[in-house]
C-alpha cells in the first residue's frame, strides 16, 4: 500500500495519558494497542506516532527523558511483536517557560508539520493517509492534509461529534480494523 500510512496520537490512543508523563515506568499500553500496531505491521502499513509534548516547553521534562519514554514504549510493543515505524513529536508551546521551545510553530497539532515531515521521510501521499487520536486536534490535523481521521472514544471526546469524513471508534484496534477495510474499498 505504497504512499499510505496510519498516524497515531500517543496519549490515550497507544498509551494511557499520565498528564505530562515524565517517568518511563509510567508507560502503560492501552488495551488492544499492540495488537492494532501489529496488524498494521502485517499489512506493511507504516504506523507513525505524531504527538504534542508541550511538557518540554513547560520545563516539566527534557528531550532526553522523552526519548527514554519512547524507548520504553518501543520495548513494550516489541514484547507483543509490534513495531512503530517512526515517532515524531512537537516539543513547543507558545506559552512555555523554556525559551527555546516557547514558540508558535508549524509542528504542533493541529498544524500539519509533523505529518508533512513524515510524508517527506516516507514518500507518503497525505490524502491517502489516516490519523487515529482521541482529540479534535488530531482530526483537524489530518483534515488539513485531506486524509481521514478516526476519533477514539475517551474523556476528551465525550462532547465531540466527528465531522465530515471522520469516524468514531471505541479503541485503536477497532480503528485499525476499520481503516484496513476502508483501504480496500
Amino acid at each position: 500500500m505504497s504512499g499510505r500510512a496510519v498516524f497515531l496520537d500517543r496519549d490515550d490512543t497507544i498509551i494511557r495519558d499520565r498528564h505530562y508523563l515524565a517517568d518511563p515506568d509510567g508507560v502503560e499500553l492501552m488495551p488492544g494497542a499492540a495488537e492494532a500496531i501489529r496488524l498494521l505491521n502485517r499489512h506493511h502499513i507504516p504506523a507513525i506516532v505524531v504527538t504534542n509534548q508541550s511538557g518540554i516547553a513547560r520545563g516539566l521534562f527534557d528531550e532526553h527523558r522523552l526519548e527514554l519514554i519512547h524507548q520504553r514504549l518501543t520495548e513494550l510493543l516489541a514484547a507483543h511483536n509490534a513495531v512503530l515505524d517512526a515517532i515524531y513529536y512537537c516539543p513547543h508551546h507558545p506559552h512555555g517557560s523554556v525559551e527555546r521551545y516557547s514558540i508558535a510553530c508549524t509542528c504542533r497539532k493541529p498544524e500539519p508539520g509533523l505529518l508533512m515531515k513524515a510524508a517527506r521521510d516516507f514518500g507518503l501521499d497525505l490524502a491517502g493517509c489516516y490519523m487515529v487520536g482521541d482529540k479534535p486536534e488530531d482530526m483537524e490535523t489530518i483534515r488539513r492534509v485531506r486524509g481521514k481521521g478516526v476519533l477514539i472514544e475517551g474523556e476528551s471526546t465525550e462532547q465531540t461529534e466527528p465531522a465530515g469524513h471522520d469516524h468514531r471508534m471505541q479503541n485503536l484496534f477497532e480503528a485499525v480494523q476499520w481503516i484496513l477495510k476502508d483501504m480496500k474499498e
